[in-house]
Parts: structure tokens; sequence; C-alpha cells
């Protein structure tokens, strides 16, 4: 078992064993510089069965050679002889070790099969095993370079780096050291046989040198695992930033030949992403910047960015970013306008984005007044000085620094938390980190659509942390167990019982089994019926014929005939039939698809749709994982696309968001406490006229011990 006690040691060696070290291999020469380079050479032990030298050094054949105990080993020989190299790593007390070796799941069953062999071994060895096909990782704060990457971070920073990808990581380390992102850790997980991301997650929320995680990875291996860390995380305050892969089919199938990964499907990952607290971001530039001002500000208490620029240009442009970005921009206080008014000149304006004007050339101090009266704004959650840093590195003085010097002066009296933008992408090099040093300001953002984005993302990721958990558990309250009917499939009737037990409404409807019980239903409701076939066996009634819409009294008992002999035709293929269900015809109004369906890896998944028939065409679909609270589906119908109907649509009355959302949430009750029998649930079309919401059709699915 990976425990984070585990990890702790893993973490922190205290000697190295390089197995397969070689002066031919470029990561034997990379390990071994980092380790030596980072003061570790009297620690670091080469061994190769065949070259009494290497690196310039004796060499020995095993590591029980060595004569000394071993922490950490380094795998580096053919994936057929990395079992023995684990053997001997173990025998000689080592308690981690790194396979850099591949040829395992990324290539196909007998690779797979490899892999979980070896992870065998090392779980009945006792060692902690991270891989294979691995680069190795950082403890910057430890001073553990044990990493097959040039250039591993040396000063330690808050911002913990994972990647499944090595030579990918090589690049996000390198950004980082250019936006001014400290790591505390770089990371590589590789195949994950035995150190997941999930367990990773879990080390490093109780790591007190880490105040954010950035995450790289192209699929989540041990869902539960990484859901309860992710949930941890978020708790803690910790944002856990994270780019996957896969959004399309060919970045899929990418990363299946890769490490061996299937990536799930990608909108149940944004699902669960969101209800789990995590950040997700599409590119590199994005998981490192958001994850640096994550560490820096933590949670924000309020989501409005409050900013100061001596650029008017600037203040447009945010102006316009933060639109596109959903961040938040609020007017300020009146007694901020008036603190402001004090120092601005009678030409500036007290808005934001707040442009303080060219005055502050003259005097500095307009800078520090304006920073601390917008940071100490009440709906200000973060204060943003844009401002510039030099870019090129030599040794003269910046023209600038006396603005930096007082907009950190700002900075510190700011009640929120503050941050340094620069107007355009460039590197916050050595020169400009000691520019910002001096001037006392903490963290630096290079460009603004990446700041403005991040608090964005920031702000979001604070509200959802904040949501209300007492109302989520009393939601998560499964009801008492519901029994699903006999028999491996339900017709319509046995799926409307469920739902008006459970307080679903549904359509008036009457269940007939002759075309004269069908004539005198139709004559009781008084107008135009539908009438479907009953069976558990007939999912889509329609294609077969078997529904019918319409239909008068008088030709009800006709049309009873003809919808049995249809089900009864050889396309049903010998369907089980229980007779007809009919029904009132209703006016036209808006549909909803509202379903659970059982993922393999996350349980049950509630979807709400727009549509009802013709939702696959017109793809309006949000999900969450059970349990939703009726807030959490009203949010889910409001952020539909065609959410503007359900407000009402020329002419139409506006849905009782309220009551739909109530009505949304006790489906997803009704799933939850149909317990692990449920494969799936489905309500299609659901009415939604006004108040009144009615279930026309519905399917239910029991789960069969191969799904």
């Amino acid at each position: 078992m990976v425990t984070p006690e585990r990890l702790r040691a893993f973490f922190a060696p205290r000697s190295f064993a390089l197995i397969g070290a070689s002066d031919r291999s470029a990561f034997s020469r990379l390990v071994y510089g980092n380790l030596t380079a980072a003061g570790h050479a009297d620690a670091t032990h080469l061994v190769n069965r065949r070259s009494p030298e290497v690196h310039g050094r004796p060499a020995h054949r095993t590591c029980a050679a060595i004569g000394r105990p071993v922490d950490l080993a380094f795998v580096m020989v053919p994936a057929a002889a990395a079992p023995d190299a684990v053997r001997d790593a173990a025998a000689a007390g080592a308690r981690g070790v790194l396979v850099l070796s591949s040829g395992y799941a990324e290539t196909g069953a007998e690779g797979r099969r490899r892999q979980e062999e070896l992870a065998g071994l090392a779980e009945e060895l006792g060692v902690v095993l991270m891989g294979p096909n691995v680069l190795g990782f950082v403890n910057v704060a430890a001073g553990v370079p044990a990493m097959a990457l040039a250039d591993p971070p040396s000063g330690p920073g808050d911002v913990a780096l994972i990647s499944q990808s090595g030579a990918s990581c090589g690049a996000m380390k390198d950004f980082a050291a250019l936006a001014g992102v400290g790591l505390s850790h770089v990371i590589t997980v590789g195949n994950e046989a035995m150190v997941t991301v999930g367990r990773l997650v879990d080390y490093l929320v109780d790591d007190p040198a880490t105040k954010a995680i950035a995450v790289f990875m192209e699929a989540v291996r041990d869902p539960e695992v990484f859901a309860a860390a992710a949930r941890r995380a978020a708790r803690a305050g910790k944002a856990l930033v994270i780019l996957k892969a896969g959004r399309s089919a060919l970045a899929a199938r990418a990363a299946a030949s890769h490490t061996g990964a299937l990536v799930g499907d990608d909108r149940v990952i944004d699902a669960v992403f969101e209800r789990l607290g995590v950040i997700r971001v599409d590119t590199i530039e994005d998981m490192l910047v958001t994850a640096g001002v994550a560490a820096h500000t933590g949670p924000l208490e309020r989501p409005g960015a409050g900013i100061v620029s001596i650029s008017g240009g600037a203040c447009d442009i945010i102006a316009d970013l933060a639109d596109g970005a959903g961040a938040h921009l609020p007017e300020l206080a009146e007694g901020t306008v008036r603190r402001l008014a004090e120092v601005l000149p009678a030409y500036g304006a007290a808005h934001n984005p707040l442009d303080i004007t060219g005055a502050a050339i003259m005097n500095p101090e307009i800078w520090r007044e304006a920073v601390a009266a917008v940071g100490d704004d009440p709906s200000v959650g973060v204060v943003v000085a844009v401002n510039s840093l030099p870019w090129r590195e030599d040794d003269g003085p910046f023209y600038g620094q006396r603005f930096v010097d007082a907009i950190g002066a700002g900075m510190a009296e700011s009640r929120a938390p503050a941050l340094y933008l620069t107007q355009v992408t460039q590197p916050v090099g050595p020169r400009a980190r000691a520019v910002l040093d001096a001037g006392g300001v903490a963290h630096a953002v290079p460009g603004l659509r990446l700041g403005v984005e991040a608090i964005a993302r920031l702000a979001r990721w604070s509200a959802h942390r904040a949501e209300d958990e007492t109302a989520l558990r009393e939601h998560a309250a499964p009801a008492p167990r519901v029994a699903l009917p006999e028999g491996d499939a339900f017709s319509e009737v046995d799926a409307r019982a469920l739902l008006e037990a459970a307080g679903i409404p549904v359509v008036p409807a009457r269940h007939v089994r002759s075309a004269e019980e069908a004539g005198r239903a139709a004559a009781e409701f008084g107008g135009p019926v539908a009438m479907k076939i009953v069976s558990p066996d007939i999912a889509h009634k329609s294609d077969l014929g078997c529904v019918r819409l319409g239909v008068t009294a008088a030709e009800a008992a006709a049309v009873h005939d003809e919808i049995v002999a249809a089900a009864q035709s050889p396309a049903a293929k010998g369907a089980r039939l229980d007779g007809v269900l009919v029904s009132p015809m209703r006016a036209e109004a808006p549909e909803l698809l509202v379903g659970v369906t059982r993922d393999p890896d996350w349980g049950l998944l509630l979807a709400v749709a727009l549509g009802g028939v013709l939702v696959e065409v017109l793809d309006d679909a949000a999900l969450s994982p059970l349990p939703v609270t009726p807030a959490r589906a009203r949010a889910m119908l409001t952020g539909l696309r065609g959410a503007a109907i359900l407000r009402g649509f020329r002419g139409a009355p506006a849905a009782d968001l309220d009551r739909l959302a109530e009505v949304v949430a006790a489906v997803g009750r009704l799933a939850v406490a149909l317990g692990p029998d449920l494969e799936s649930l489905e309500i299609n079309p659901l009415r939604v006229c006004g108040s009144r919401i009615e279930a026309l059709d519905a399917l239910v699915v029991r789960r069969t011990p191969h799904t």
C-alpha cells in the first residue's frame, strides 16, 4: 500500500544507486550529473555488471556489493532485467525504486502483464515503485534532483508539478522558471504501476512546502483514490490545477500509445473535476500560471478583482479579457471612490479597472495609495497592479524601481492579496525577480491574458469549494433502499411506478390490454391521446411503429391492434408484450432529457439535456456526479446553452426553475436509492410548461454482472 508516510521517505532519500549506469546513456549522465551537482556525489553509487568504471568512477556489479545502505535506486536496465534490479535494490535496503525502462503497458497486453508483475514484486519486497517509463523526480526543498532531465530547479517554491509525460515535464519546469513560478517538487509518474497521481496529490496535500498542485495527465488511474485526494486538496485550500489530455479522439489514441492510458469520456471528466474542486486548463502556460497565482493568494474570500494600472489601454484590454473569461470586476464602493479622489488628479476617474494616469510618473505615491485603497474595497478579493518589468539580464538599475517600490508598499497595506501583472508575456528572470524582491512584491504574472484568466479560474474555484456541504450531505443521505422489480428488464409501466413512488410527476396514463379498454381509456381522457406498446424488451418504440400520437377515442381500438401487430413483427425479435399505455396528448412545450447512467470509473452520473427526442441533434447537455442538490440541479439547467427556452420563449410560460430543479434532484435521489443494481434511468422527454412538469416516457435498466 502506498501511503503518505512511505512517500515522505521515498522523496527524502540520503543515498542513491544508479542501476545500469553507463557512459553511453544520456539518462545515466543526466541523473548522475544532477545528483553530484547537488552535493550527493559521495552518496551516489554506480551499478554496472559489465563495466568496472562509469562516469570516471568505480562501479559495482550489484547494489549489495556497495556495502552501504541504499535509499533510492534508479533502474535503467531493459524491461526484462528490471525485476532482478528491483530485487537487488531491495536487498541493499532501498525504500524506493524509479524504473526508467519502457516496454510495459504502453506496448499492449503482454506489456501490461509485465507491468503488473513488476508492481506486485515491489509490493512484495516492501519497495515503493515509481514508473515504469519514468524520468524521476526533484524534491526541491530537500535538494534531491533524482531526475533524468537537464537543469532541475534548485530554488524552492510552493507549486508541486506532476507529469505523466517525462519529456513534456522538461518544458513545464522550464516555463515555470521563465514565468517566475517556484516549484516545490517536479515529479514524473510514467505508467503509474504503483504510485498514481492520486497517491501523490494525497501526499502533497499535507506537505507544508506545497501550496498548490499542477498536474499534466492523460488518464485518471485509481479514480476512487484520486477523488478522495482531490476533495482533501479543496478542503485544505490547495488548488489542484490539471491539464488533462484526451479532449479529442486523436489525443485519446495518442495517450493510449504513450502509456497505455484510457482517457475516459471527456464530458464526464469535466463534470467530475468540477464536483471535486479541480481547476481544469488546456495549456501548460495556463496550468502553471494558475497554480502559481493560487499558491500565492490561496482561496479568494471574494470573487472580485480590482485592477490598478498607469495605462488606460491596459485597462481597456483587461476589461475585454475579463468579460470573455468570466472574471468579475466589481464597481468600487463609495468609500473607495472618496479615498481615491484624495490622491488622483482632477482629470482621473475612480473606476475598476482603475487608470491612475500619468500623474503617477511624477508622484509614485499614487501607486501606493491606489493599490492599498482598491485592495481594501469590500468587493475586491484580489488586487492587481499592472506595470512593466525589465526583461534584459544586465547589471544596470531598472528605471521603474521606484514604481515597483510604491506598488509593493501598497500591496503590504492591502487587505486583499495582491498580484503584479505585466502587459506582455515576458520572462520573469533573475533581474526582474531582484527588482520585485527589492520592492517587496511577492508574485508576478507575465501577460494580461494569462493573469486575467488565472484570476477568473481561481475565483470560480474559490466559490465552488465553499459550496454548502451540509446541504449536499442532506441530499447525499440515502433514502430507504428502493428495490427494482424482478427481472432483467422493465417496461415503461414499471418505470412509471418507480417515478411516482419517488414523488416525480408523470403524465396520467391507463395501462390497457385490449382494444375495448383502449377505446374506453381514450374516451375518459376526453381528447386526443398518445398510445405506446408496453414491453420490457422494446426501448425505442417509435422505431418499430409502436407509438401513435394524436389518436381520437374513435380510433383508439383499431390503433391498439395496429400497435400490438407492429410489436409482433420479426423486427421486434420476439419481444415480450404487456398491453398498451394510453395517455392524454400535451401541447407543445420545452422538453428535457433527465437521465442517470453508471460510469465504470465514477459511478452514477446525472445528465440534463435540452431537446427531448432531439437531444442527440441539439447536443446541449450538463453532467454531474450524484448526489445533486436542487441548487446544483438549477445551476445545471441554467448552464445549458439553450437555457433561454426555459425562461419563456415567444409567449410560452417561463419554467418554474425551482420546481424543475427539485424534480431533477429527485431523479438523482431515486437513482441513488436504487443502489448498485441500477445501470441507467432515463426520462425522455420531461415536459416543462410553467410549473406543470411531467415525465412523458421513462426507461430503467438493471445492471448486469458484466457492466
